[in-house]
């Protein structure tokens, strides 16, 4: 498997294998350990009160937002408070229907079947998903050519709990068979201290209230990103101050790992730099701009820019990105309105 280049970047929000068993074991089980989510808790609780008094299962859910919010979290919370088992995977790691066909007929009555990154599921195999979701069954096809036959299987009743980054590129036969679907949104800073003060404590860590809002700060309001933070900056007092965090330990061991105060890291520094610097501020093209910093568009656009964007450090263009004044005064350049460079 081809290793992410982006996997040792700190503020990278994407969880890599070394990561998950540490993540997982530090999840909440019950709504009550969830912390922020208040919308989407009290709409699922009443969906799963509603479930156990019909003993029915649950309507489909999707979950989309940026990596690194909560999405596969809330699913295991779900899937503990029906009181029902949980079967994970993910689009990439279905290749073909017979895999589909296998986990399907293994569900018991109201499992959950969580889907992780369902907008790379392959399209034979969303074909086979769409009557599994809506009638509970799947057509089989059986040989080949004129001597092939198709078998319908029955189904028990199930639910199917789907995660993505990119609800843009599912397709509309998919995303209306989801009875609801939650768009999770960055937290607040407020949450985000609760957050880093609750993984602190589940790692056996004394943390000052001023060391943990200023981890919050940096965090770029993502958990999984605070859980790291708290991890590295963990190491660093264990080395300096007996384990304890406190503001100075927070502050040195982020100036090491070059995140300043705002939550960027040199990559950052380095896309809005780029524009300002080598495109006048903009409007530069996503593929020019990928190509000056030597990394995929893709990365540039899923895993950089939406926080730059979210922070107002960059905006976008139907000509291109642009880098807001805000960007020009956290870099100390004198700001030049890139609108006097247009003919």
């Amino acid at each position: 498997m081809k290793k992410n280049p982006n996997s040792n970047r700190v503020l990278n929000p994407d969880l890599d294998s070394e990561e998950k068993k540490v993540e997982v074991s530090l999840r909440p089980g019950r709504f009550d350990q969830v912390i922020g989510r208040r919308k989407e808790k009290s709409s699922l609780k009443v969906m799963i009160q509603a479930a156990k008094a019909r003993d029915e299962s649950l309507d489909h859910i999707l979950f989309h937002g940026p990596p690194g919010l909560g999405k596969t979290t809330l699913a295991s919370v779900v899937a503990k408070e029906m009181g029902v088992p949980i079967y994970v995977t993910s689009g990439p790691a279905i290749e073909r229907q017979g895999d589909l066909a296998s986990i399907l007929t293994n569900i018991e009555s109201n499992g959950i079947l969580f889907i992780d990154e369902i907008h790379r599921l392959h399209k034979t195999v969303e074909e086979i998903l769409y009557p599994a979701m809506e009638d509970h069954v799947i057509d089989i096809v059986i040989g080949k050519g004129p001597s092939a036959r198709t078998m319908r299987l029955e189904l028990p009743k199930f639910t199917v709990i789907a995660a993505t980054t990119r609800v843009s590129m599912l397709s509309a036969p998919l995303r209306d068979r989801f009875g609801v679907d939650f768009r999770l949104d960055y937290y607040s800073e407020k949450d985000m201290i609760e957050i880093v003060k609750q993984k602190a404590a589940l790692l056996n860590t004394a943390i000052d209230d001023d060391a943990a809002a200023e981890i919050a700060h940096r965090a770029r309001k993502t958990p999984r990103i605070a859980l790291r933070l708290v991890k590295r900056v963990r190491d660093f007092a264990q080395v300096n101050n007996d384990g304890k965090i406190t503001l100075n330990e927070v502050e040195e061991a982020l100036k090491m790992l070059e995140i300043d105060k705002d939550g960027l890291d040199f990559l950052d520094r380095k896309i809005l730099d780029t524009i300002i610097s080598k495109f006048q501020g903009g409007p530069v093209g996503l593929t020019t701009l990928a190509a000056a910093i030597s990394e995929e568009i893709d990365t540039v656009e899923s895993v950089y820019e939406p926080y730059l964007l979210q922070e107002a450090y960059l905006q976008r263009t139907p000509r291109g990105r642009v880098a807001t004044k805000r960007a020009y005064e956290h870099l100390g350049i004198e700001y030049v309105n890139p609108e006097q460079f247009q003919i």
